[in-house]
């Protein structure tokens, strides 16, 4: 099997599992758009569901958020409370291996989505492969040790330092 297309299937299949998990906070608050509207009061995976897709489907968020109207409110402050992006599927595991070994496509993934960009990954792999201890410092780690450890060792690095800023 094609190397690319397998690393691509695995950086879609991760950023498509974080686009799902991320529904804490909602963006313009928790009654934002019509969906919300004809499913309020209900709980449940499939009320959540036809709510989100209503939501997505007819834009009506978005233009809630806009023009200030549907229940929306821009000034919420957004959060995140699901779990640990890296905690699925083992792909904290699977980091983890990459990052002893210098390379991978675990490895490859999280590089994208730090927004590391091509042409600095290969020392993005160097770095963490020579920092690995700092980064897990036991094998529990969590998903949010090894991010704020990376981004730790990134900042001391003059390359990677640029893209150890994440937003607050």
């Amino acid at each position: 099997m094609d190397k690319k297309l397998v690393s691509k299937g695995l950086i879609i299949g991760v950023l498509s599992a974080f686009s799902l998990l991320a529904q804490a906070d909602q963006a313009g608050g928790g009654g934002c758009g019509w969906g919300n509207m004809v499913f309020e009061g209900q709980r449940g995976l499939f009320p959540h569901l036809l709510a989100t897709t209503t939501n997505g489907t007819s834009g009506n968020a978005t233009f809630g958020l806009t023009s200030g109207t549907n229940g929306c409110d821009s000034s919420v402050r957004l959060g995140y409370g699901g779990r640990s992006i890296f905690a699925m599927n083992g792909m904290l595991d699977n980091i983890a291996e990459n990052m002893a070994q210098g390379h991978g496509e675990a490895l490859d993934a999280y590089a994208v989505l730090l927004g590391i960009p091509t042409q600095d990954r290969a020392h993005f792999a160097q770095v963490t492969q020579q920092h690995f201890g700092e980064i897990f410092t036991s094998k529990d780690a969590t998903g949010e040790q090894v991010l704020n450890n990376t981004l730790a060792v990134m900042s001391r690095d003059q390359t990677l330092a640029q893209y150890a800023k994440q937003p607050a």
